[in-house]
């Protein structure tokens, strides 16, 4: 394990060391609706595992709806979000009869097509920094955080598809089934026009089958690789011969069958699935017919798919050790679940986040931060302001140099390094270890540091933390003692000990004074004058040093 991992280890033991020992084990609470209290502490624990960062509008908010309420809020995805926007002026290369030439600035790109590859690279950019933004912009609901986890599972990566209409119409897939049905999804995904060009389907044919995605299929997206007996090499072989034929349309943006492409003999299946024939066929409902054969197919396998669907749930929300009595308590009731719902997500997830072992304390701050949890719950959280829509060139440009901060950190939505997604929630024994190293682990502190000091401009538009506004969406920053309490309950999933947060409010707050007056008095003089530069000054310097103070412990990488 990394030294810098150590480190955060290390706190954690020294802060509090009976939730460090409560974490060495894994408790024995199942799925049973959890009973205990409605306070600030499981609301916050709630919303940094299913949003990026919880605000703190959005605790309040939510303390105030119990959990129930809650968990029905945050399961409800809304509207779909509009589509990205041409915020890319066309080159002079650009030929004239281009259809993108016709495009205003500012209207979508999505339904038009392009034969431009300069303007093919600027949609692309305009796609990824439209899919941070939509993160930030994300409203009280679970929708994103469970599109980037389907992202993750039927990994794709951008520079491999290098198309910015497949990308959007494969991210609106994941996006408006990400609370729906998992086999909806998975026959879905298995002609859509991005994974038909990352895994190599549209080149898939009877003179020349390939197996990349009848593979993933089954190792990947719906058995797993752990389940003992498995589907064989003759599996793979067998899918790939039932999927050729499937291309795409370029300008319609859809995939189409082939039936002078596809293999129309009959495909054997291994005792796995009971020796299953399922037959070829010679029409132009052939390639429908058979995909549709294939996944019922593969879900009749109930048990195993739905124990490795429930498993990456719980790695993606939960912690990543599975131990047996999780699997008994927690695993296997959630898999059951998922079959008896008919392969819903919504059921599965509604009762994970109402359940005991979720709110068990044991779970609190077990996760380390994803680069993107770091990056956007920092904004969400400390109140960072981006550009109006109506300026959308300014606000694309933020958004992309975010996205820059989450690929510097290792986690660049859309290109995760292969079709296993990111290894942090698979990879033995590190898991989420594997975010923090010796490079990633200072850049970390660097992202936060430039936010909470001097921010970045570009085009005369600053992002950052205002350490002013943030403490005053407490209850009484006047006080001392509550300010850095409510700061660090916050920020902080592992608690600081009574010493450590008198020695942030002396050292900083007081300015290595004693009496809490020295800050009381300093915030009632700003709150009397706002307009005053030197009394706002002094109170902005104090808070600016405790918040970066406070995102520069190792406590803040954990969610």
């Amino acid at each position: 394990m990394d030294k810098s991992l150590h480190t955060a280890e290390a706190a954690l033991a020294a802060e509090a060391p009976y939730q460090t020992a409560s974490r060495s084990r894994r408790m024995a609470a199942g799925v049973q609706p959890y009973a205990g209290t409605w306070n600030r502490g499981q609301v916050i624990h709630l919303l940094k595992r299913t949003m990026f960062g919880a605000s703190p509008a959005d605790i309040n908010y939510f303390l105030a709806k119990g959990m129930n309420a809650s968990v029905d809020e945050l399961l409800t995805a809304g509207n779909l979000p509009s589509p990205p926007v041409k915020n890319y002026a066309n080159a002079a290369t650009t030929p004239a009869t281009d259809p993108d030439q016709a495009l205003a600035a500012g209207a979508t790109w999505v339904d038009t097509t392009t034969s431009d590859g300069t303007v093919q690279g600027n949609r692309v950019n305009s796609f990824r920094a439209w899919w941070m933004g939509l993160m930030f912009d994300q409203g009280r609901s679970i929708r994103e955080k469970m599109t980037l986890f389907w992202h993750n599972h039927f990994a794709t990566q951008i520079n491999s598809i290098n198309n910015g209409r497949y990308l959007y119409r494969h991210h609106s897939l994941l996006r408006s089934q990400a609370l729906g049905n998992v086999k909806t999804l998975v026959r879905e995904v298995t002609v859509d026009p991005a994974m038909l060009v990352y895994l190599n389907g549209q080149f898939n044919t009877k003179t020349a089958p390939d197996e990349n995605y009848g593979r993933e299929l089954q190792e990947l997206f719906t058995l797993g690789k752990e389940n003992n007996p498995n589907y064989s090499e003759d599996d793979v072989k067998a899918a790939a011969r039932l999927l050729t034929g499937w291309r795409i349309d370029y300008a319609k943006n859809s995939p189409y069958f082939d039936i002078t492409r596809h293999d129309t003999g009959d495909k054997l299946f291994s005792a796995f699935y009971g020796f299953r024939v399922i037959k070829g066929r010679t029409t132009a409902t052939a390639g429908d017919a058979e995909v549709d054969e294939l996944i019922d197919m593969i879900f009749s396998k109930s048990v195993e798919v739905s124990r490795h669907i429930v498993s990456k749930l719980y790695r993606w929300f939960v912690y990543y050790e599975i131990d047996n009595d999780t699997r008994v308590n927690v695993i296997e009731p959630l898999a059951a679940k998922l079959v008896s719902s008919n392969w819903e997500i919504k059921p599965v997830l509604s009762i994970l986040f109402r359940s005991e072992h979720f709110y068990d304390l044991a779970n609190h701050g077990c996760q380390i931060k994803s680069p993107v949890d770091l990056t956007v719950g920092t904004c969400r959280e400390l109140g960072v302001k981006f550009p109006a829509a109506t300026d959308f060139v300014n606000q694309y440009v933020h958004w992309s140099y975010m996205r820059n901060w989450c690929a510097t950190l290792q986690q660049a939505p859309g290109d995760p390094p292969d079709v296993s997604g990111w290894k942090a929630y698979y990879q033995t024994p590190n898991f989420y270890g594997i975010w923090i190293n010796s490079d990633t682990y200072p850049k970390r502190n660097q992202f936060t540091d430039t936010l909470s000091v001097s921010g970045y401009t570009a085009n005369n538009f600053k992002v950052f933390i205002d350490p002013v506004a943030y403490a005053r969406t407490f209850s009484n920053p006047g006080d001392p003692n509550v300010l850095i309490q409510d700061m660090t309950e916050h920020l902080l999933r592992i608690p600081l000990t009574i010493t450590s947060r008198y020695q942030l409010k002396r050292d900083i707050l007081l300015s290595g004074q004693d009496q809490d007056y020295y800050w009381t008095n300093a915030w009632n003089a700003y709150i009397a004058n706002p307009s005053d530069a030197a009394a706002l000054r002094v109170v902005q310097t104090r808070l600016q040093t405790l918040v970066k103070y406070l995102m520069n412990l190792p406590e803040y990488q954990l969610a």
